[in-house]
């Protein structure tokens, strides 16, 4: 699982005091700071509105950052995000799981209880394993937008969008995501009759989402997306639940709106349904 700090996040989201943009001097400062910190063997680069630095080959940091983060950025404003976020985010991209322990206990004191990455806002950081793949920054990379654009998401529409994009790939000139791992555990859960009704889902708080039954949450709220993606309606909700927040603060509401179902509680069991027929791997 991925470790954001979400209490810091809440926090800056909702009591950030509106800033001006990053300049090209602030940038500029950014990718010298992060030089001096990390010293020999990494390359740094902008890749707005992050810096990006690894230590692989320059080659194919530079690869990454134009690949996944530009792509990723460009899709995620298309489609969702008009503002980027009020502060430079550096990532940091370690080549290895060595590489990864090792660096963020140098640079942060700290011990990571994942073996993918995290999101730091505190310390204004995405910290990767790279080695892993690009499916954890995309994720991460969803928060900060989140927190510029809607800082009162709350925890399952936040993580089921950022995990959405776990696994994927660009489908009509749009990012979309595809099935991945998640997708036994919630199958599994499903067949046992032990899975949430979606009003049970956005009533959680961060307590209930991060703490309560985590993976059966992610998985729901990720197949939920899925779900509206795949029925053409997943920009539709975000849209109307950033604008109907105020008196829908779960998107509960919004989501019954647009899914259109003349009976939700029947929709839920259709929804369970196509969860079963989805396939994975060598699912």
């Amino acid at each position: 699982m991925m470790k954001v700090r979400y209490a810091a996040w809440m926090l800056i989201g909702l009591n950030a005091v509106a800033a001006a943009a990053p300049t090209e001097a602030d940038y500029a400062a950014e990718v010298r700071r992060v030089r001096a910190q990390l010293g020999e063997g990494f390359t740094v680069i902008e890749s707005r509105p992050f810096v990006v630095a690894g230590d692989e080959a320059a080659a194919r940091v530079r690869a990454r950052a134009e690949r996944t983060v530009q792509w990723a950025v460009r899709h995620l404003k298309d489609s969702y995000f008009e503002k980027d976020p009020e502060h430079i985010i550096t990532i940091y991209l370690f080549c290895n799981a060595a590489s990864y322990r090792k660096h963020v206990k140098e640079l942060f004191g700290d011990e990571p209880d994942t073996p993918y990455g995290y999101y730091s806002p505190s310390r204004r950081a995405l910290v990767m394993n790279i080695a892993t793949g690009g499916g954890t920054l995309v994720h991460e990379m969803v928060h900060p937008f989140m927190a510029a654009n809607f800082p009162k998401c709350p925890a399952w529409f936040n993580e089921g969008l950022a995990s959405l994009y776990e696994q994927s790939a660009e489908r009509d000139g749009r990012i979309v995501g595809l099935t991945n791992w998640r997708l036994h555990g919630l199958q599994k859960t499903i067949r046992a009759g032990e899975l949430g009704s979606f009003r049970d889902l956005a009533a959680t708080d961060d307590h209930g989402f991060y703490k309560m039954d985590r993976g059966s949450n992610y998985a729901q709220a990720r197949y939920l997306c899925y779900w509206l993606q795949e029925h053409g309606k997943l920009h539709t909700f975000y849209h109307q639940f950033v604008a109907a927040a105020a008196d829908d603060p779960s998107g509960y509401k919004t989501l019954v709106k647009v899914v259109e179902a003349d009976n939700f509680a029947g929709f839920e069991k259709q929804w369970q349904r196509w969860v079963l027929t989805l396939r994975f791997g060598g699912m």
